[in-house]
């Protein structure tokens, strides 16, 4: 077939270094694709007032998928005093470009596997092997926020919600609404991704995770979807755990769990918790997930005060390209990367400061380009 399209958004920060150390292997992969850069992060909304450009969106609409580096966020008001004065009081609202990205191509699934590589000197323990699916475009990142709150709102819920009484005398100017939007498509798409991964990889179990003892509509809803769903899949066992207990248990047996899915907020948090137990935020690839489109992109951010040093360990950023072989269906040369990175892992010559070492960011790319 002809070259792949990729999109390249190297983002913020140190996201345009661990993209670096991943072209070094895609190279070496001999990797057939027209990489096309796109204009993606914080220095687009300080001058712009858009951290994602329309002709950015247009160039993913044209990709077969996206590799994207890393994205500096910040609180509303930090990010209006950011922009340039030309652009400053004009009403513009900061939204994580990430987030609209995966809403505007309906990313539903983000993928998030966590494996302790055998010499990995930060590994927690050995023989972790999971796999995270977390809902990607719902639930509490849906953007459905209200602050001040409007007083036509706060009637509203005075008339058809009781809780709400407890709130209804407090000026809108002093407190905040976010809402947490699940939708029974949005349940369902991802459970049945998780149980559909377990079947085709021979994953023995999914466990549901959710908070539904208290959030009793939504995570109710994704609980009720997970039972259900688990019935036609007869040869997977299905367990389910409250999100806080979750964390208590994977930091106690992580080799008893396999495939996790979880609601928006509940994958981000314990996906992060499962990347320290395999090494930290370093390690930790994941991939966003459409029927059109894929983006592969490190769990890390941008981390600033390392921007420019090209210090940080971009193995998640070359794993990240990895998932995006094995989606293009390139599985060998996905098989191959994987295996150069574990070798690299395992002899330990070359480490990242992270891992104890003094190796670069392009010094570790290069060192398993070596081996492909």
């Amino acid at each position: 077939m002809s070259a792949y399209k990729i999109a390249w958004l190297p983002g913020d920060g140190v996201g345009v270094e661990v993209m670096e150390a991943a072209k070094i292997c895609l190279d070496a992969l001999k990797f057939d694709a027209r990489y096309s850069h796109g204009d993606i992060g914080w220095e687009f909304w300080r001058t712009e007032g858009e951290s994602f450009p329309q002709r950015t969106i247009d160039l993913l609409g044209e990709s077969d998928a996206a590799l994207f580096g890393a994205i500096t966020s910040k609180p509303a008001r930090d990010a209006e005093a950011e922009l340039i004065p030309a652009l400053q009081g004009k009403g513009l609202t900061y939204r994580s470009p990430i987030v609209r990205m995966r809403q505007r191509f309906d990313l539903f699934t983000c993928l998030r596997p966590c494996k302790a590589y055998p010499g990995n000197p930060l590994n927690y323990k050995e023989g972790i092997d999971l796999v995270i699916f977390r809902e990607n475009t719902e639930g509490l990142y849906a953007g459905v926020e209200f602050s001040p709150v409007p007083d036509e709102l706060k009637a509203t819920l005075v008339k058809l919600s009781k809780p709400f009484a407890h709130f209804a005398g407090i000026p809108g100017d002093e407190f905040a609404i976010t809402c947490k939007v699940n939708t029974q498509k949005g349940c369902d798409r991802i459970i049945r991704a998780a149980f559909e991964y377990a079947k085709q990889h021979g994953h023995p179990k999914v466990t549901v995770v959710h908070k539904a003892n208290v959030v009793r509509a939504t995570e109710g809803m994704f609980l009720e979807t997970g039972k259900r769903i688990a019935k036609e899949y007869p040869q997977i066992a299905m367990d389910d755990a409250n999100v806080d207990a979750i964390t208590m248990w994977l930091l106690k047996n992580p080799q008893s769990y396999s495939v996790l899915v979880a609601t928006n907020l509940f994958g981000d948090i314990i996906s992060d918790l499962a990347a320290q137990m395999v090494g930290g935020l370093g390690f930790a690839c994941s991939a966003n997930i459409g029927a059109k489109l894929g983006v592969f992109e490190p769990s890390h951010g941008s981390a600033p005060k390392y921007a420019g040093q090209y210090k940080v360990n971009p193995i998640a950023m070359i794993l990240s390209a990895k998932m995006m072989l094995d989606w293009l269906g390139e599985t060998a040369k996905a098989a191959k990367l994987e295996a150069a990175t574990a070798a690299v892992i395992a002899e330990g010559r070359v480490r990242t400061y992270d891992m104890g070492g003094s190796a670069s960011t392009l010094e570790m790319g290069e060192a398993i380009a070596r081996k492909l």
